[in-house]
């Protein structure tokens, strides 16, 4: 056995280099799926939590182990020199025949290493059985194509084999791990779907965090899309609000915040945009005239203030609401 060990190896610091960038992935990739389940389910259970951050992990891994380490150095590989695509369906009849037994680890390894992908489709995405086989297709012919075209051009050569034998054995893994989530599914049957127009008036401290990361994009859009069109627009006035030692492109921010989280929740019984996807209101309960307005008002500035305090204020909200199980605005 020997060999399996040798082969295993040879992967160690692809792990390693998946683990190292997982905490810098999970901010740009784990949030959009937390926002979908939220979306989709209307609630968040922790299995769900669990899932979404081992999904992360194995896509880095699945990029690591498949395009790591890149070339370098001024020669080799993808800097000199390219290796050709193999592209007959029927090579590794002709590798048993040579190599024996010897290949088998690497054809259940690419076989193994897209099941989770099937997984993560048919259970924590809910998808059919064709969709999910398709989406293992296209991410396998993805990698080969990125494997075989040097990063899509990064690289003047190719740097590792593109094999249409990893296409087939890609794919179906894909459909294992498709089909291994059904059979689940059938022992542990998936949390029911949210009903239409069904929003949460209790939100948890997660739910809350992943709506204000929604609405944070959508007011760096609008405000860079109004900064723009007002440098382009009225180009005059920003000399003369340069001149006088103005930040009007800061004005626009906090315009555009404010009318994110005040107004709108103002007039949508409590839900920003990034609250209504993922089916949440931040008033907790009813309020009515000016007890209703000082609430939106205290919330816009405490939130406000978590942008400029942003290492030190999420820190402090978290704590807070895990002994108080509210936030602070949530008091008034």
């Amino acid at each position: 056995m020997g060999f399996i060990s040798k082969f295993l190896a040879s992967y160690s610091r692809n792990f390693l280099a998946a683990v190292m960038l997982w905490p810098l992935a999970s901010a740009a990739l784990t949030l959009p799926i937390l926002a979908y389940l939220y979306h989709r389910d209307g609630r968040l259970r922790f299995a769900s939590v669990v899932s979404t951050y081992l999904a992360v992990l194995y896509l880095m891994g699945l990029g690591c182990f498949t395009l790591y380490p890149l070339p370098t150095g001024t020669s080799g590989p993808g800097i000199s020199y390219g290796i050709p695509w193999q592209l007959n369906p029927f090579a590794p009849i002709g590798d048993f025949m040579r190599e024996g037994i010897s290949i088998l680890p690497q054809i259940v390894f690419n076989i193994v290493l897209f099941m989770p992908l099937g997984f993560i489709a048919g259970r924590l995405l809910r998808w059919g059985a064709a969709r999910s086989v398709i989406a293992g297709l296209a991410v396998s012919f993805a990698i080969e194509a990125a494997q075989g075209t040097g990063l899509f051009g990064i690289y003047p050569y190719a740097f590792r084999t593109a094999d249409v034998d990893d296409l087939i054995y890609n794919t179906a893994g894909a459909a294992l791990g498709w089909w291994s989530a059904q059979a689940l599914a059938r022992i542990l049957p998936p949390g029911a779907l949210a009903e239409e127009g069904e929003v949460t008036h209790e939100p948890g401290f997660v739910r809350r965090s992943v709506a204000f990361w929604l609405d944070t994009l959508i007011v760096g859009i609008i405000s860079m899309l109004a900064i723009g069109a007002f440098a382009v627009l009225a180009p005059m006035t920003v000399d003369l609000l340069a001149d006088a030692g103005g930040s009007w492109q800061l004005a626009i921010c906090a315009a555009v915040f404010l009318w994110i989280e005040a107004v709108i929740p103002w007039r949508e019984q409590g839900s920003t945009p990034g609250g209504r996807f993922v089916r949440m209101s931040c008033e907790t309960r009813e309020r009515t005239g000016a007890h209703r307005a000082a609430f939106i008002a205290v919330r816009a500035a405490v939130l406000g203030a978590s942008y400029l305090f942003f290492p030190i204020a999420w820190p402090l909200l978290a704590l807070f609401y895990l002994i108080w199980r509210q936030m602070p605005y949530d008091l008034i």
